[in-house]
């Protein structure tokens, strides 16, 4: 009869710690060193590049590149579009999370994809799916021209893209948080006589308020650099609907690689203004989850 086979034991270190795969100082070292290097050339040379070149000429010319009227108009109009869209998807997240998270009815997975969907499509789709609705030869072409109703190649097609792309980014944050909750602070509130509105205002959100800033935070960085679904329904109109992403692309076609630099300069703050957010709104989290 043959012996059963042996099943190797872990290999322990001489204080009888378990040596794990890559613990050795060696292949730490490596490993460390190439996620150093890699991040260096794929993140930080770029945003250092930004700058460089936004700068190269001095300040002078970094800030006479923002004097140009259509500039402008594309920074106050990306500031509206974050204004309008990033509410509304605000109360779009809390809505869709709360019906997912503390309701269960048929269609709920449904929903989830939903939600989810704008991850899984193209923004430059969704804008071309937008002008076969909103066009002018799309399926409300029509009515919309009938009533003098501009949509597409103008500011509402602009936010309407815009909600489209980022509707996920406050409901992503929200779900997990609301489903691993559970629903019994606010079941307790329920007995105790608190209306629907008072328990969302007093119960919910204050339990998640953390994910909710940050969720918002994503929403904004996303909707001032939105470019694909924006560039297809906006119809790139100088000093009209051109965002700042549509700007910085049409100042790199002119030949005014600085003014692009300069202007880019703006999102890049952006999207590090978010990353120190989600830092500071982490640690508070922890904070808090101590404090309890």
């Amino acid at each position: 009869m043959a012996a059963p086979p042996t099943i190797p034991r872990p290999r322990k270190d001489d204080l009888g710690a378990r040596v794990r795969v890559g613990s050795g100082a060696t292949t730490r070292r490596v490993l460390v060193g190439a996620v150093l290097l890699v991040t260096a050339l794929i993140l930080v040379a770029p945003l250092a590049a930004i700058f460089a070149e936004a700068l190269k000429h001095g300040w002078a010319a970094y800030a006479r590149s923002f004097a140009a009227p259509d500039t402008q108009y594309a920074i106050l109009l990306t500031l509206i579009t974050a204004l309008v869209v990033v509410p509304v998807n605000v109360g779009f997240g809390i809505a869709a999370a709360w019906c997912i998270a503390k309701f269960s009815f048929p269609g709920r997975n449904l929903l989830v994809a939903l939600v989810e969907l704008p991850f899984s499509i193209s923004p430059i789709i969704a804008g071309v799916a937008y002008l076969f609705v909103y066009g002018a030869q799309g399926l409300l072409g029509p009515f919309l021209e009938a009533h003098d109703i501009k949509i597409m190649f103008a500011v509402p097609g602009i936010m309407l893209a815009s909600l489209f792309v980022t509707a996920p980014f406050v409901a992503r944050e929200l779900i997990p948080l609301m489903i691993a909750q559970g629903s019994e602070e606010e079941e307790a509130a329920v007995t105790l006589g608190a209306g629907g509105w008072r328990i969302l205002r007093l119960v919910t959100l204050p339990n998640v308020r953390f994910a909710l800033l940050y969720g918002a935070a994503l929403c904004n960085a996303r909707v001032m650099g939105e470019f694909g679904a924006v560039s297809i329904v906006s119809g790139n109109i100088r000093g009209q609907t051109n965002t700042l992403p549509l700007q910085i692309e049409l100042l790199y076609q002119d030949n005014n690689a600085v003014a692009a630099f300069a202007v880019a300069t703006l999102l890049t703050a952006v999207a590090l203004a978010t990353l120190v957010a989600k830092a500071i709104i982490e640690r508070l989290d922890r904070a808090r989850e101590r404090a309890h």
